[in-house]
């Protein structure tokens, strides 16, 4: 190749990355210039659209755009996540992702897209324990090992609801019976909303849901909490043990929620969303606003949160594997 050839070649790249890093600012200037559709895989009620909902409230009044949440529930909120995968990667279809996701790519052996490649992790915003609780009216139990012997010995199996096939609650619920030995019927709803109505209604006999869908029956007394899953107590529930606590090995599992974009969406728009993010997650408001049903406030970095992602989907393969938990 000739010397002026070459140069030529050098000043066409020159110009084309002056062009996209051109590009890129101008975009992060000029980004969003129209509503914005931040998607909820499960149906409304729930931690996950409460969470959204305050937070897309937040964020429309420091974007200067309306943030409209959409429920795309189904399938363990897997069809939430393909919609928002598979949608323009230009920071105006996002999805609130949940630990859930984490653990459908090791139960679903097919998936139309994939958590880690086809999504951008942009910022966690919250952790929410998960909290073994029981109809206060219609089981007797006031101890996880009452629980499990009255479990042990009812005809017909007592009923566990979970958010649907595939998500935490679903796979807390094998863990708990392959640590106890008692059998149950697992039930799987499309979301917080529906199971605990049913709960509530005596439809189905306890849950491992997220507190916030619960909280406020729990403090009627309507739902009894015997247990949360996570490794340490809950700052609202502070009398309530840990299944740990309660006797049982192993239980170390919390929900967190986190805000991903389609794979491909722009830096400077990833950028500018969790700088958002972070903030508001971080204002007193929205602290106080978590803390009202039961969440911790978790703000991180795009890089954080992929972390989190790649290392709780390697922790939860194990526990599918060990649960035999798998669906087609």
């Amino acid at each position: 190749m000739r010397g002026t050839e070459l140069v030529r070649r050098i000043s066409t790249l020159a110009v084309l990355a002056a062009g996209i890093t051109f590009s890129g600012a101008s975009l992060a200037q000029t980004w969003p210039a129209k509503p914005i559709t931040l998607v909820v895989p499960f149906p409304s009620g729930g931690t996950t659209d409460v969470l959204a909902r305050a937070l897309g409230d937040q964020l429309s009044k420091s974007l200067g755009q309306p943030v409209i949440v959409e429920n795309r529930p189904g399938a363990g909120a897997t069809l939430g996540a393909d919609y928002v995968a598979k949608n323009k990667p230009d920071g105006y279809t996002l999805l609130m992702g949940a630990v859930h996701h984490t653990i459908a790519t090791s139960v679903y052996k097919k998936l139309p897209y994939s958590f880690q490649k086809d999504l951008t992790p942009i910022a966690t915003v919250a952790m929410v324990p998960n909290v073994l609780v029981i109809n206060a009216a219609k089981t007797p139990a006031k101890t996880v090992s009452e629980l499990v012997t009255l479990a042990k010995t009812a005809s017909p199996e007592f009923a566990y609801g979970s958010n649907g096939n595939g998500t935490a609650q679903h796979l807390i619920g094998t863990q708990f019976q392959t640590a106890t030995g008692a059998k149950l019927l697992h039930v799987p709803y499309k979301g917080s909303g529906p199971l605990t109505t049913d709960l509530l209604g005596g439809q189905v006999t306890m849950s491992f849901d997220t507190l916030t869908p619960v909280l406020q029956h729990i403090k009627s007394g309507k739902l009894r909490a015997l247990a949360v899953t996570t490794a340490r107590r809950s700052s609202v529930l502070p009398d309530v043990p840990t299944l740990e606590e309660a006797g049982l090995k192993g239980f170390d599992i919390g929900t967190w929620f986190g805000v991903l974009a389609p794979a491909a969406t722009p830096e400077p728009v990833v950028s500018k969303l969790n700088a958002e993010i972070v903030r508001i997650v971080k204002s007193p408001d929205f602290q106080q606003k978590m803390q009202g049903i039961g969440a911790e406030p978790m703000a991180s970095t795009p890089q954080e949160f992929a972390k989190r992602i790649n290392d709780e989907t390697v922790k939860f393969a194990k526990l599918v594997k060990d649960g035999k938990v798998t669906i087609e």
